[in-house]
């Protein structure tokens, strides 16, 4: 495989819908009275669970693109709090968001300057590909958790 089609295959992966529901088509039509909504034995409400994927995304950006970069508290920089939306701007702005990073991320991914094997700058020997993987499947393993909990909550197929 060439390496243009291993970044192509990556950029790809990052919103993928072949194998699985993705992101997307995970948060079109929910009902704004359902975003913020943990069912009994659910942990997180959709909510919470879309903003900590566009949190850690946005953090794994940072991490391979930023000059500098500085780790966050885990766990309490990652989720939100609050169950509920601080606002009704606040679900589109995240889905926006998210995005938007995710383009970028792309972006990232198709840059030849950028060796994918090489360690990231910041890091302490994580590489781009790692990190490329890592949001991949760090975004499907929570989307699953969203078609999961609107099923539970009567709001799937979107």
């Amino acid at each position: 495989m060439t390496t243009d089609a291993l970044r192509g295959h990556l950029s790809q992966v990052l919103a993928w819908r072949d194998a699985h529901a993705d992101f997307d088509n995970a948060v079109r039509g929910l009902p704004p009275k359902l975003r913020g909504v943990v069912p009994a034995g659910w942990e997180y409400s959709a909510w919470q669970l879309v903003e900590h994927i566009r949190i850690a995304q946005a953090d794994i950006l940072e991490f391979c693109a930023a000059r500098t970069y500085k780790d966050k508290p885990w766990p309490a920089a990652y989720w939100p709090k609050s169950p509920r939306p601080p606002d009704a701007a606040a679900w589109t702005k995240s889905l926006s968001a998210y995005r938007r990073e995710r383009r970028a991320l792309q972006r990232l991914t198709m840059n030849k300057a950028i060796d994918l094997v090489a360690p990231v700058p910041r890091g302490t020997g994580q590489t781009y590909l790692r990190e490329i993987l890592l949001v991949a499947d760090h975004t499907a393993y929570h989307v699953g958790q969203i078609v999961a909990l609107r099923r539970q909550l009567g709001a799937w197929p979107a």
